[in-house]
């Protein structure tokens, strides 16, 4: 199943199942009106989050929400439909889940360790790339976080803010994988770079983590150790930078990863935890203001988001 959450004139924040036309089916109700509740509605009461949606499905009666168009006053909604800059006066879409908090492993691709270590004059990533214990980060809440179309940021301070492609996976109250979506670990990698002990500047930040555009369920999702990520960086109508990785260079089993993220912390139902960058941009390519950022994972659709200096 492909949850999304969008914004309605009106209406406000809706939930929508995207069907396999990517037609959205508006499934919002009293007793789940977003995605997290709609997940803690399952968890309280012990089924799925399918059946629960079935049973909403049947009360709208498959009631597919219409928007004005230009030649028929009751199109259909899509994801294209919403594929808006975020304005109250306007449909578009939200991040598909407002994660209670997001957190980020790092140095789970070798690349990423090479390249890191060079640029640092350091051998702290490739240990960590081959160490038993992680990297892992607190990387912000739903306020620090934007959706699809939403501004990423750029600290004041930083001259090297990096995009970081990378498939993300939503927690459920057990520390089980609901489902998936894809995030932009935005960095400000000159900061780190200055001192490992920085990270936590170069990692949270206004605008530091893009979600969406969808929550994809675990069940639509055949192997996510097989996943094509691609990244195009734009600058005015120019493409300036692309880069592609595949989730099966991931040196680690996410489970594993969720042992040490849970190990005496208590993570909250709905949290988002972003795996690492297997996408490494040259060090003459900094993030600047007005760029647009593109990351698509197969089967989970394409993020974008334009870069904003703060």
């Amino acid at each position: 199943m492909k949850l999304i959450q969008f914004h309605q004139p009106g209406l406000g924040k809706r939930i929508g199942i995207v069907t396999r036309d990517e037609e959205v089916i508006d499934v919002t109700s009293e007793e789940a009106p977003d995605v997290l509740q709609l997940l803690e509605l399952a968890h309280n009461e012990g089924i799925s989050v399918g059946i629960i949606l079935a049973d909403i499905q049947e009360k709208v009666s498959q009631n597919t929400f219409t928007v004005p168009g230009p030649d028929n006053d009751n199109n259909k909604l899509n994801l294209d439909n919403l594929n808006n800059y975020p304005d109250s006066d306007t449909s578009h879409l939200l991040m598909p889940i407002d994660p209670p908090e997001a957190w980020g492993f790092g140095v789970t691709y070798k690349r990423s360790a090479d390249m890191r270590d060079q640029d640092s004059d350091q051998d702290i990533y490739g240990r960590v790339y081959h160490a038993e214990r992680p990297e892992l980060f607190f990387k912000g809440t739903a306020t620090r976080c934007t959706g699809p179309n939403g501004a990423i940021g750029i600290r004041s301070d930083s001259t090297f803010t990096a995009a970081e492609p990378e498939l993300a996976y939503v927690l459920g109250a057990n520390s089980e994988i609901l489902g998936y979506t894809i995030c932009n670990d935005v960095s400000a990698w000159d900061i780190e770079r200055e001192n490992p002990l920085y990270l936590p500047q170069s990692k949270i930040f206004t605008g530091c983590c893009a979600i969406g555009p969808m929550f994809v369920t675990s069940s639509e999702v055949d192997d996510p150790y097989n996943l094509n990520i691609k990244c195009q960086i734009f600058r005015g109508n120019q493409s300036i930078y692309q880069g592609e990785v595949n989730t099966s260079q991931i040196n680690w089993k996410f489970e594993a990863l969720t042992e040490y993220l849970t190990r005496d912390n208590p993570i909250p139902l709905g949290t988002i935890v972003s795996t690492g960058t297997g996408i490494i941009t040259p060090e003459d390519m900094p993030l600047a203001d007005g760029d647009i950022v593109e990351i698509e994972i197969d089967g989970l659709g394409k993020l974008s988001n334009p870069v904003k200096q703060l």
